[in-house]
């Protein structure tokens, strides 16, 4: 009986299961965050892209051939990611400096 209640001191004491939590949220926003670029914003930016095509837009310099609309559809939707992320922490930080007092 002891390894598991040292087992269940563990997940208590370095908050295992809150982690887990916060990781399968943060999956999920970042699914929904990733369709909301590839189905609202990208479309915006399509038509600026040569040939419409951004999924596979590219710039070839000689042999090279350089990737750049998937690049960037991934930077956007880290930018809005890591926006979101920093609102949150902004108003979690907030909610606990008042707490604090």
């Amino acid at each position: 009986m002891g390894l598991i209640s040292e087992f269940k001191e563990f997940l208590y004491e370095y908050k295992v299961i809150p982690l887990a939590i916060a990781l399968i949220m943060g999956l999920a926003a970042t699914a929904f965050i990733k369709s909301f670029v590839d189905n609202i914003v990208m479309p915006i930016i399509t038509p600026f892209v040569p040939g419409g095509a951004w999924r596979t837009a590219t710039l070839e310099i000689g042999p090279i051939v350089l990737g750049w609309g998937p690049f960037l559809g991934e930077l956007i939707n880290f930018i809005i990611v890591a926006f979101v992320v920093f609102i949150i922490a902004k108003k979690v930080m907030k909610e606990e400096k008042v707490t604090k007092k």
